[in-house]
């Protein structure tokens, strides 16, 4: 038995199956984490999150920005984007099945060794304050209100986490960590508009995991969202999304042995004009 994990999909269904082939993936004895953005972009959005359904009992994800995004639009809050390639899900027959499968799912899973969410946990949170944190989306994803948390999800503040934040503002907060977190200030606030890699990295920024004290050092934070980052394996920190949606390569690691296998993108994408 094998414990896998691989980088964001997003839609990249045909360099996931090929990966798998790769590692000899076998559904009845292996398990897989999929780190978020299952969806959107890549060119087959539909059969990404249909694998991830079907084999639920091998194959466990967290929800990335992407995946946030489609559920979003879903539940008529938020709008489809020119690169969007979301349609085939919203226009099938299960829709409503794929979306309520979907908004099931945990923004942070763990084992005793390691905790993985789409970009990461912020620095002054514990593994078990960031579970309960996460545990706490989930219920408003999972429960009645879904509509207003969509209507309420979107935006950039607050931008400093504080515990007795309340109401749709922390849950956006914790919710922006979960999926959208890539630099902060050294005061530990959220920097959206930083992309790039850490050798781009301006003065006033750091990495999220170049924070120094982290509180979650008791496990390994297995993560995606950061694409320009590529692949790290240190300090306390695996990072898997090596842009296979950009023409890069689809990353499996095995947690056990920490081996890595790759598959080269089919088909990259030209970021500048995608992001127009």
């Amino acid at each position: 038995m094998a414990h896998y994990a691989i980088g964001d999909i997003q839609g990249c269904y045909d360099e996931l199956t090929a990966l798998l082939h790769k590692i000899g993936f076998n559904h009845g004895n292996d398990t897989l984490w999929l780190t978020g953005d299952i969806v959107n972009r890549g060119p087959k959005s539909l059969e990404a999150l249909q694998f991830a359904m079907k084999h639920e009992s091998s194959v466990r994800i967290v929800l990335g920005n992407h995946d946030l995004h489609l559920l979003a639009v879903g539940y008529g809050h938020g709008s489809l984007k020119r690169s969007d390639t979301l349609s085939p899900i919203l226009k099938h027959p299960q829709s409503k099945t794929m979306l309520d499968w979907l908004r099931r799912q945990s923004l942070l899973i763990q084992t005793d060794r390691y905790v993985m969410a789409h970009a990461g946990i912020l620095p002054q949170w514990s593994v078990e304050q960031a579970q309960s944190l996460a545990e706490e989306v989930e219920h408003e994803l999972q429960g009645k209100r879904v509509e207003t948390f969509f209507s309420k999800m979107y935006g950039n503040t607050p931008t400093a986490w504080k515990e007795d934040l309340g109401g749709y503002k922390r849950l956006r907060f914790i919710t922006n960590v979960f999926t959208r977190m890539r630099a902060l200030t050294f005061t530990n606030e959220l920097e959206f508009d930083f992309k790039a890699g850490l050798d781009k990295m301006p003065l006033y920024l750091r990495a999220w995991f170049q924070v120094p004290d982290r509180r979650h050092l008791s496990h390994t934070v297995v993560f995606g969202h950061w694409s320009a980052l590529g692949h790290l394996n240190t300090n306390n920190i695996i990072s898997l999304d090596t842009g296979a949606l950009w023409g890069g390569k689809l990353t499996a690691i095995d947690l056990d042995t920490q081996h890595i296998t790759q598959v080269d993108a089919i088909n990259g994408l030209n970021w500048k004009t995608v992001l127009k």
